[in-house]
């Protein structure tokens, strides 16, 4: 074997296996099919602040802090929720995917860039790409998919997988606006997908939208918006697209010599589509259960890596699985009628106490217990109580 390990993909999740892998004292690759990491821009920015007990997150990747959300129904009814200190954190992800790379290579990782990968062989480890010597191949004991929602080393070992798509702008204001909240605007065309805007500073929106349509249907529907929102006097300098992976439970994330990560593995939050904070979780996870198979000289045997992320992650993304279902299910009469209930019933507060981007099963727990849950949703009634068979 060429390497103990190789790593396709040197964004975030790629570059962070890739550091801990090395650190434990393995020989491993990284190939990147980019020449430049991170571009272009394919990621809302938008980090739970729990991200720092998982990974480094440097304060110099940090653009803004933001303390809670402007959430609006189609008619504007607005929810609003807040916490005394940062919530999340805009971040700037091609200095953050830029940063993680080089940590992979001061643990000692070594990266080859423009180095297309073209088919995985998952029984023998061995991985063929071209780059500009034409096409060559290398083999590891193990293999590691971290190449994004289009993955090749996925396909290696699925049919095929679900997206939903997303669009993007960065937008220039010539007036300025408050940079604590994000703003999240619902309505029934778009669910389970939604539009949002990120401040970036008090002149800079990140201006998005995702759901499952093509590009131009998305480009129109921010368009759309951005001519009711004139009052921002809106400038649009970047424009990008991406997609977004659909959790699925039935997803095979390993195979022979094989183990996928991040949106290759579609570890995605079905609500809102974010994933990295799963992602540098379930990396963890891989980190140990490839130490461990490298360590012995037996065959690789990778099954603990999925029972493991079934077992601690699953729970959570079944139930958001199911609220991401009944959001799509509601008209946008619901959704109207449903925020003019949770205002009425003070829900406001309870999701500002106890409300985590990250994870949404234990405020809805706390929702059952109240007995809220079921006041402000009575029309859906049996779907909320199946809920009960996860938490």
């Amino acid at each position: 074997m060429d390497y103990d390990v190789i790593v396709v993909g040197a964004g975030p999740v790629g570059s962070t296996f890739a550091r801990n892998i090395a650190k434990k004292g393995f020989k491993v690759l990284i190939l990147e099919k980019k020449i430049q990491i991170g571009q272009p821009l394919q990621c809302a920015g938008l980090l739970g602040t729990s991200i720092r007990k998982i990974n480094d997150l440097p304060k110099h990747v940090i653009i803004n802090e933001v303390f809670g959300a402007n959430i609006y129904s189609p008619s504007s009814n607005r929810l609003y929720v807040n916490k005394n200190e940062p919530h999340a954190y805009v971040i700037d992800r091609i200095k953050y995917d830029d940063y993680l790379s080089k940590e992979a290579i001061n643990a000692g990782a070594d990266i080859l860039f423009k180095h297309n990968v073209m088919n995985v062989d998952s029984k023998r480890g061995i991985v063929t790409f071209k780059n500009s010597g034409g096409i060559n191949q290398l083999s590891a004991r193990i293999i590691i998919g971290a190449d994004g929602p289009n993955s090749i080393v996925s396909k290696s070992i699925n049919s095929s997988a679900e997206h939903m798509k997303a669009a993007q702008y960065l937008i220039k204001l010539n007036d300025a606006i408050n940079t604590d909240n994000v703003n999240l605007y619902l309505n029934n065309y778009l669910a389970p997908g939604f539009k949002w805007f990120i401040p970036i500073d008090n002149h800079h929106m990140r201006f998005g939208v995702f759901g499952n349509y093509d590009y131009k249907t998305l480009t129109n529907q921010l368009n759309n918006l951005l001519k009711i929102k004139k009052e921002y006097n809106p400038v649009i300098l970047e424009k990008y697209y991406g997609k977004i992976p659909i959790f699925s439970p039935n997803k095979k994330i390993y195979e022979n010599r094989v183990l996928l990560l991040g949106d290759a593995a579609s570890q995605t939050k079905p609500t809102t589509g974010g994933g990295l904070v799963l992602a540098f979780n379930c990396s963890k996870i891989a980190v140990g259960i490839v130490e461990r198979n490298l360590e012995q000289k037996n065959n690789i045997n990778l099954k603990d890596y999925q029972s493991l992320y079934k077992k601690f992650f699953f729970n959570e993304l079944k139930v958001q699985k199911k609220i991401s279902n009944i959001f799509a299910s509601l008209t946008d009469s619901d959704l109207d009628n449903l925020f003019i209930k949770l205002n009425e019933k003070n829900v406001e507060k309870i999701i500002s106490d106890i409300g985590d981007i990250d994870s949404q099963s234990f405020l809805l727990k706390e929702l059952f217990k109240t007995g809220v849950l079921f006041d402000i949703l009575p029309n859906i009634g049996r779907g909320v109580f199946q809920f009960k068979n996860f938490l």
